[in-house]
């Protein structure tokens, strides 16, 4: 087994990779993989896990404070990081959450390393081309007005951040991360083409999660997604749209930690 050295409250170190990471809570390991921008400290919805899990949520490579090597440039770079993260972790097998860009992260994670992992919930996952050619299926956020990228992301666009309130640290932050998804995710545009091919392979009980008013990812796509992994139960989030953790935490973790209670 790899070992793998929390050397910090706030550090994880896997090989030459130094991760920003925000742990909460005792008991079985949760391992949390995020969207388009990490959770903070304070995020409600890790604080609503940490009651009955282990939550380790990193910032991938590039995101938040988490290094990058120069050579680290794919989603498949992130997956054998995940990977080596979870061989080194001591429980038998650990919870794993997605959502969004760490949603389609851990659907890749879960085909080939099912043996480590009871649970798998995905939350508004992107990385499936399901329409033909010509079909949008997820929306091209880089290419996109950001007002309009903004109203197909929230049920309430008022809940979006307001980068004129933002910290000069936050605003870089925040930039950092959308250099780091761009960088994964722009060629091709936040899909793998084999994937859907290989969801079947997913054995573990799986729960894909769903806001009712994502315009990035619709519902429909959601409900596509879901059919692809055997037995997989899905479901909406009222009154959320492309980020749930965000508008909607008391409910999404609710729905969460119900399907882990069985």
């Amino acid at each position: 087994m790899t070992e793998t050295l929390l050397t910090r409250a706030d550090r994880l170190n896997i090989r030459d990779v130094e991760l920003e990471v925000v742990q909460r809570g005792t008991g079985r390991t949760l391992l949390f993989l995020h969207g388009f921008h990490p959770l903070g400290t304070d995020a409600r919805f890790l604080e609503l896990l940490s009651r009955r899990f282990n939550v380790l949520a990193p910032s991938h490579p590039g995101f938040g404070a988490s290094s990058r090597p120069p050579d680290f440039e794919n989603i498949y770079d992130l997956i054998h990081l995940y990977r080596e993260l979870i061989d080194g972790l001591p429980d038998e097998k650990i919870t794993l959450v997605g959502t969004s860009f760490g949603a389609w992260l851990a659907a890749e994670i879960a085909i080939n390393c099912q043996h480590r992992l009871d649970r798998l919930v995905l939350v508004d996952a992107l990385g499936l081309k399901l329409g033909d050619r010509e079909t949008q299926d997820i929306l091209d956020i880089f290419n996109t007005h950001p007002d309009v990228v903004r109203q197909r992301s929230w049920h309430d666009a008022s809940r979006a951040p307001d980068f004129n309130e933002m910290s000069d640290e936050a605003l870089t932050r925040h930039a950092r991360d959308w250099d780091a998804l761009s960088l994964y995710g722009w060629e091709p545009y936040m899909y793998n083409p084999r994937l859907k091919r290989w969801l079947g392979r997913i054995a573990v009980p799986t729960l894909v999660l769903w806001g009712t008013s994502d315009g990035l990812v619709t519902p429909d796509y959601g409900r596509r997604y879901a059919a692809l992994i055997p037995g997989a139960r899905f479901a909406l989030v009222e009154g959320a749209g492309h980020h749930p953790d965000l508008e909607q935490p008391e409910a999404l973790a609710g729905q969460i930690l119900e399907f882990l209670r069985h």
